[in-house]
């Protein structure tokens, strides 16, 4: 069964959630997402019972009201879109930027659920005065209500009670975190996806964004961070400084979309990095099972 995903999210981790949850340590207390959007990992680790506290985090306070419905009062969000959704009939363009309209004077999240599921390539875009301006996608009605309702169910299933909701300014939850967490990383100004994800308000600067890992590997603190990626020999982001001390892994993200087009048959790789102190913890549970391993075959032959 797929991981079920109300929100549509370019640049979402969904589709390599399941190579990202190799590098989780084996005990922690909380899962924590600062830069939330589509929440993939977060979902992805309650499904595979990865974990059982969570801390979500956007900046963009409709998306984390859309997911303090979806988790907390499923029904009347389904119900929300149903009628929204049957309410294009007929009218799907018109309809569409109307919706936009009062989602930009209103912020109601359940607007926001429709010009997610509806807009084009799922790719979140905002003006400078922070109004979503995204075409619709003309092919198509968005997401079926029926999907939509079974996917919210199911992830209200998997996180109701179990999670803490907040749009505050990323670095106010990177403070909370303790050595017992473990923090996962999407800032929505890199990597392979640079057009995906909401606009930030305020623009986060990169040389604030490298201080607070510093600050983060002083505290001791596991992090995973999605940060960059290459198709070809195309390589997108801005390096890290090699002070950090990461661990750079790469990941098969397939072949790329855009690459398709154009007749090239090119693979995308995601790099995500890994923490010393997390590093730490895994290289600690790889000796644990070689002992074990050993102890039980010396255990057998005994």
């Amino acid at each position: 069964m797929k991981l079920p995903h109300p929100i549509p999210y370019q640049g979402s981790k969904r589709n390599l959630a399941d190579q990202i949850l190799r590098f989780y340590p084996d005990n922690f207390d909380r899962l924590i997402e600062p830069f939330a959007g589509s929440a993939a990992m977060t979902i992805a680790s309650a499904y595979y019972f990865k974990a059982d506290k969570f801390v979500i985090n956007d900046i963009n306070e409709p998306l984390t009201e859309l997911w303090d419905i979806i988790i907390n009062s499923p029904k009347s969000i389904i119900k929300s879109y149903h009628d929204i959704w049957h309410g294009q009939h007929g009218n799907e363009e018109e309809y569409y930027y109307e919706i936009r309209d009062k989602f930009n004077e209103t912020k109601k999240p359940e607007y926001l659920l429709f010009l997610l599921a509806k807009c084009v390539k799922a790719a979140v875009r905002y003006n400078a005065q922070g109004g979503f301006n995204q075409s619709p996608d003309k092919r198509r009605l968005g997401r079926n209500p029926q999907m939509m309702r079974d996917d919210i169910l199911r992830v209200s299933q998997l996180l109701k009670g179990k999670i803490k909701i907040q749009s505050v300014d990323y670095s106010a939850i990177l403070d909370s975190a303790t050595t017992d967490d473990l923090i996962y990383m999407d800032p929505p100004y890199q990597g392979t996806g640079l057009n995906g994800g909401f606009n930030y308000a305020g623009n986060i600067e990169y040389d604030n964004f490298v201080v607070s890992l510093f600050d983060l590997n002083n505290r001791n603190i596991p992090y995973i961070l999605s940060f960059d990626g290459r198709t070809g020999n195309k390589t997108f982001g801005s390096p890290l400084p090699d002070n950090l001390n990461l661990t750079k892994i790469e990941i098969n993200a397939g072949r790329s979309s855009q690459a398709t087009l154009l007749n090239r048959k090119e693979i995308t790789f995601e790099a995500i990095y890994l923490s010393p102190s997390l590093i730490e913890k895994i290289d600690l549970q790889k000796v644990n099972r070689t002992q074990i391993y050993q102890t039980e075959l010396f255990a057998n032959h005994g």
